[in-house]
C-alpha cells in the first residue's frame, strides 16, 4: 500500500495487476487499484476533481483530468473515509501512477491533496511475462 498526508486527509492506495483483463502478447496490461480517503481532519471536504499523470515503461505520459471519481463527489466527513476502485491499462508490463484530488470546504476554499506515487509492475504479481 502506498500513502500521502495533505491537511489531514490520508489518500491510501492498494493497485493489483489484474491478469485476466490483461493480454501479454498484444501489450495490453490491466491494474486495478483501490483508493480509501481518510478524513482525519476537523472539517468536512467535498472531493471536486481528480488529476492523473500515468508514465508507461517507455516513459509515454498520459494525464487525465475530471470531475469527482468513479461518477462521485463524495462529502467527506471529519473521521469518515471514502473508498472506490477503479482501473488504468498500460500497453507496457509497469508504469506508475501519480495525482492529485481538489478538495473544497463547506466555506468555500478549495486546495489539493496529493495521491502518492504508486508502481504498477505485473511482475511483482508473480506472473512471468515473456
Amino acid at each position: 500500500m502506498y500513502s500521502a498526508t495533505t491537511r489531514d486527509i490520508e489518500v491510501m492506495v492498494t493497485p493489483r495487476f489484474l491478469a485476466e483483463r490483461s493480454a501479454p502478447e498484444r501489450g495490453h496490461f490491466f491494474w486495478s487499484y483501490t483508493i480509501e480517503i481518510a478524513n482525519n481532519g476537523q472539517e468536512t471536504v467535498q472531493l471536486k476533481t481528480r488529476y492523473w499523470h500515468i508514465t508507461d515503461a517507455n516513459g509515454r505520459v498520459q494525464e487525465v483530468r475530471g470531475a469527482g471519481v468513479v461518477g462521485e463527489q463524495p462529502v467527506i466527513e471529519p473521521g469518515q473515509k471514502f473508498e472506490y476502485t477503479s482501473g488504468v491499462p498500460l500497453t507496457t508490463s509497469s508504469g506508475f501512477m501519480r495525482g492529485s484530488y481538489r478538495m473544497v470546504t463547506p466555506d468555500g476554499e478549495s486546495f489539493d491533496i496529493q495521491i502518492p506515487a504508486f508502481s504498477l509492475d505485473a511482475a511483482e504479481a508473480g506472473r512471468t511475462l515473456n
